[in-house]
C-alpha cells in the first residue's frame, strides 16, 4: 500500500519547514520521519525530530554548515549530520538502503536514492511514514496509516527479515505495545517467539536501554507479558518467567509471577513525581529470591524463607549483567532486601517494635525510605479485605512512627554523638582500626537509644574501651 496523499492537515513544527526550505533551495528533499509523523497522526506532542534527505553526508554538511550556528559530524559514518539551526538540535540523514551481515547487528551502510528503500529499513510501519518539508507531502507506503487505526504493529518487510538484521526490534516490538498500547500482529508476534534467541546478538547496553524504556511506559505490564511469552526474557531476564512456579494442589500459593506484575502496578499508581525506574525495578523484581526458597512443609504448606535476602543477591547479579550503574544496582538490591523488614512489625503486637528498631529501619533504608515505602504498600495484593485494611493501618501508624522520630531527632543522618576526632582526642588514639572500632560502637549506641549528651556519650565510650583493653595513654612524666 502506498500513500503519497497531501500531509497539510499534520502539524509540524515551524521549524522543520523552515529546514525544508532550506534544503529545496539547494535542490535536495527533505523529510520528516518516523515517530514525530507518527506521533503528529495520533495528536500527540512531536520531539525528537528525525529528518532524512537524498543529499549525500558531504553535502547536508554543507547545507547545515551554512545555516547552523554549529555542526556535529560524529554520526557522518552512518550519514547523519547534526547541527544547531534556529536555536534547536537538528539531525539529518541521508536515505539509507543498508544490508546487515546478521552475525552482529552492524550494517553495511549504502546509501538509497529512493525515500521507499529507506522507509522499508524501519522497524514498524508505523514509524515508516513521512511528510515532505514544506511541501507536507504524506508518504506512507507499508500501510502506517492502517496499522495506526487498527492498533497494530507490524514490520515494513517480513517479521523474520526485520528482525534478523536487528534482533532488538523484537524488544521495541514489545515497549512500543506498551507505550502506545498497541497490539503485536500474530505473524510478527510468532517471529518474535521462533527468533527469540537471536537477540543474544546484542550487546547488553543496548538490551537495558530499551528494557528501562519500556518498563518507564504508562502500562509495561502489557510489554512484560510479551517479553515473557515470546521467550524474549528468557534471554537477558530469566528470573521473570521463573517466577512462573507450578501450583499444585497440595501444595498452594499464590501465583508469585502475577502478584509481581500486579505489585508493580500497585507501585505506578503510588508514584507522585512521574516514573520512577528503581521503584518499578524494585517491585518487579522483589520475590524473584522466591523460586530458589520454595520449600514444601508438611501438611501441604509453602515457605519462601530468605526469599528477600536471595532475591537481592539475583538482582544485584542480574543488574550488572545488564550494565546498569552500580548506584542503581545497590538501590534495587537494597530495596528488595528490605521489603519484608516491615512485616515484622505489623504482626507483633501493637507498638511492638521499639524506638530502636523503628530508627535501624530508617538507618538501613540508607536514602532509599520512600521508595520502600511504597515497595511495602504495594506488596499488598490479597484479596481479603479485612487483612489489607489492617495491614494498610499498620502501615498508617509506622509512618506516623518514623515522622514522630523525625522530628525529635534527625533520622536522615544518624551518627555517633562523637565524631573521630573526638574519639581521638578522648581515647589518645591515633588514626587506626581502634578508632573505627569506637565509631561502630557510638553508632550502635546512637541506634539503640538515640542522641546522648556529650558527657554520658564519653563515659559510654571510656567503659567501652576499659572493656575493650583500650585505655586512654597516661602522660609520660
Amino acid at each position: 500500500m502506498s500513500d503519497n496523499s497531501s500531509g497539510k492537515e499534520i502539524t509540524v513544527p515551524p521549524i522543520a519547514d523552515e529546514l525544508g526550505r532550506v534544503f529545496e533551495r539547494e535542490g535536495h528533499e527533505l523529510h520528516l520521519v518516523g515517530g514525530p509523523v507518527r506521533d503528529a497522526v495520533l495528536r500527540r506532542p512531536v520531539s525528537d525530530l528525525d529528518f532524512t534527505t537524498d543529499a549525500r553526508p558531504e553535502a547536508t554538511e554543507a547545507i547545515l554548515r551554512a545555516h547552523c550556528s554549529t555542526v556535529w559530524t560524529t554520526g557522518a559514518d552512518f550519514g547523519t549530520i547534526g547541527g544547531m539551526f534556529r536555536g534547536e538540535q537538528v539531525e539529518v540523514t541521508t536515505f539509507r538502503a543498508d544490508a546487515y551481515d546478521r552475525v552482529s547487528r552492524n550494517p553495511v551502510v549504502r546509501y538509497g536514492d529512493r525515500l521507499e528503500d529507506d522507509l522499508e529499513r524501519r522497524d514498524f510501519t508505523v514509524n515508516a511514514m513521512a511528510v515532505s518539508l514544506p511541501g507536507h507531502v504524506f508518504a506512507d507506503p507499508f500501510g502506517g496509516i492502517g496499522d495506526l487505526a487498527r492498533r497494530t504493529i507490524r514490520t515494513p518487510a517480513s517479521p523474520e527479515s526485520s528482525f534478523a538484521d536487528d534482533p532488538l526490534r523484537m524488544l521495541r516490538a514489545a515497549r512500543f505495545a506498551a507505550q502506545l498500547g498497541f497490539d503485536i500482529d500474530p505473524p510478527t508476534l510468532d517471529a518474535m517467539r521462533d527468533m527469540a534467541p537471536e537477540l543474544s546478538r546484542i550487546t547488553a547496553e543496548r538490551i537495558r536501554d530499551e528494557f528501562v524504556k519500556l518498563l518507564l511506559a504508562p502500562d509495561p505490564v502489557v510489554g512484560l507479558r510479551i517479553l515473557v511469552d515470546t521467550g524474549l526474557a528468557e534471554q537477558f531476564l530469566p528470573e521473570l518467567p521463573a517466577l512462573r512456579m507450578e501450583i499444585d494442589e497440595h501444595a498452594q500459593h499464590k501465583d508469585v509471577y502475577e502478584h509481581s506484575l500486579q505489585v508493580l502496578r500497585n507501585a505506578i499508581g503510588l508514584e507522585t513525581d512521574g516514573p520512577d525506574l528503581l521503584l518499578r525495578i524494585a517491585a518487579l523484581l522483589h520475590d524473584i529470591g522466591k523460586p530458589e526458597t520454595k520449600e514444601v512443609v508438611p501438611g501441604g504448606g509453602v515457605t519462601f524463607h530468605h526469599h528477600d535476602v536471595a532475591g537481592a543477591r539475583l538482582a544485584r547479579r542480574r543488574m550488572r549483567e545488564l550494565r546498569f550503574p552500580k548506584a542503581d544496582v545497590q538501590a534495587v538490591s537494597l530495596l528488595i532486601a528490605l521489603h519484608l523488614r516491615f512485616y515484622g512489625y505489623a504482626d507483633g503486637a501493637e507498638g511492638g517494635w521499639t524506638d530502636s528498631a523503628v530508627r535501624r529501619y530508617v538507618t538501613d533504608a540508607d536514602g532509599q525510605l520512600e521508595r520502600l515505602n511504597i515497595l511495602v504498600r504495594s506488596d499488598c495484593t490479597t484479596r481479603n479485605k479485612r487483612k489489607a485494611e489492617r495491614l494498610r493501618r499498620d502501615y498508617d501508624a509506622f509512618e506516623e512512627r518514623i515522622a514522630r522520630l523525625r522530628a525529635e531527632e534527625d533520622l536522615k543522618a544518624v551518627r555517633p554523638d562523637l565524631d573521630g576526632n573526638a574519639i581521638m582526642e578522648l581515647l589518645e588514639l591515633g588514626p587506626g582500626p581502634e578508632v573505627g572500632r569506637a565509631w561502630a560502637f557510638l553508632k550502635e549506641l546512637r541506634l539503640e537509644r538515640g542522641p546522648l549528651p556529650r558527657e554520658a556519650a564519653e563515659a559510654e565510650l571510656l567503659a567501652w574501651a576499659a572493656r575493650e583493653g583500650i585505655a586512654p595513654r597516661q602522660d609520660a612524666g
